[in-house]
């Protein structure tokens, strides 16, 4: 997913309503919320928070 400034979803979502979460860039890192619960609000991670997210979703290179 590239992390833009403004709300996005994962292009895997095929915006066909399934489960998936938005994100986009903060100053200090990226903001993480759930598209069915947007009234809820959102987190907030650090830049390493993010990449370690990422590094954890994404499993061992191939």
């Amino acid at each position: 997913m590239s992390l833009k400034t403004e709300w996005g979803t994962s292009t895997y979502s095929h915006g066909n309503g399934g489960q998936c979460v938005e994100a986009r860039r903060t100053s200090a890192g990226a903001a993480i919320r759930d598209t069915q619960n947007r009234s809820l609000g959102h987190i907030e991670a650090s830049r390493l928070e993010w990449g370690a997210l990422l590094t954890a979703v994404k499993g061992p290179a191939a």
